[in-house]
């Protein structure tokens, strides 16, 4: 992995939102960092209320409408591939920045390699230390409508187990990367929205949670500190936390309802 010299980026804490209007702040920092208005940016968020959110290409028809309705969950399509992922008890990541930045430049493996070892970097500090992340993945199935329940290549895992979800899109000359890291509950939970309704066990054997690696719940704030400290560490950072531009939060609101809310965009596939 090449050495990057030390350079500073923007860190944003942001409030718990739902499925479409984090959607929309990831396009909307994304189009700021295009037009040369925002920095290199990693944001960090949670949701509400919890949400089911699709792959670009995954189709709507995957979804148990009904179930979800009840449950009283959201449902989003995501910019970037990928598959379902119940956003529940969870820490999301984005990184968002142009793909002349040495962190993400060189391709998406790359890219993928660079940004995992700051994830990496900071499971450790949280106390994970049997973490897979480097690796190839053979002979998947990449058919199913569960995300968490097989590994991408180079995907971080924990005992042989998923751990990090992650999906990537590169537009206007910037990438954008964001991903999910189960804290606690049960990882199959997915399972009774989605239209199959797939094995439950067979999801908890090959996908798990922090909390359940490391023996005990942590909170929000104290993960988000150590992956902070991680991409630092392992990707010579320094962060700056701040705010969203006024032109940031006027881009994502339009985003939000013109875009992520509306049921052609849900439709899309």
């Amino acid at each position: 992995m090449m050495a990057c010299s030390a350079a500073t980026w923007r860190l944003l804490l942001s409030g718990p939102a739902s499925g479409a209007l984090n959607m929309a702040l990831d396009e909307a920092i994304l189009r700021a960092v295009a037009a040369g208005q925002a920095p290199p940016t990693l944001r960090f968020y949670a949701w509400d209320p919890p949400c089911l959110s699709l792959g670009r290409g995954q189709p709507q028809s995957d979804v148990d409408a009904e179930a979800l309705h009840r449950a009283g969950y959201g449902l989003v399509r995501r910019p970037t591939g990928g598959r379902g992922i119940l956003h529940i008890d969870e820490l999301t990541y984005s990184v968002i920045a142009p793909e002349s930045e040495p962190r993400v430049a060189d391709g998406i493996i790359e890219s993928y390699r660079r940004l995992s070892a700051g994830l990496t970097r900071g499971l450790e500090i949280l106390g994970i230390h049997d973490i897979v992340a480097d690796q190839r993945v053979e002979n998947r199935n990449t058919h199913g409508p569960v995300c968490f329940e097989v590994p991408a290549d180079y995907e971080i895992t924990a005992g042989g187990r998923k751990l990090v979800g992650s999906a990537q899109m590169r537009s206007q000359g910037v990438v954008l990367q964001h991903g999910a890291l189960p804290l606690c509950g049960d990882i199959s939970r997915i399972c009774l929205y989605l239209a199959s309704h797939p094995d439950r066990d067979r999801v908890r054997r090959r996908a798990t949670t922090l909390a359940e690696v490391l023996g005990r719940v942590v909170s929000w704030n104290e993960v988000a500190s150590g992956i902070r400290a991680g991409f630092s560490e392992a990707l010579a950072l320094h962060f700056d936390e701040g705010e969203l531009l006024p032109k940031e939060q006027k881009s994502a609101d339009k985003l939000h309802l013109e875009k992520y809310a509306s049921a052609e965009w849900i439709e899309l596939v």
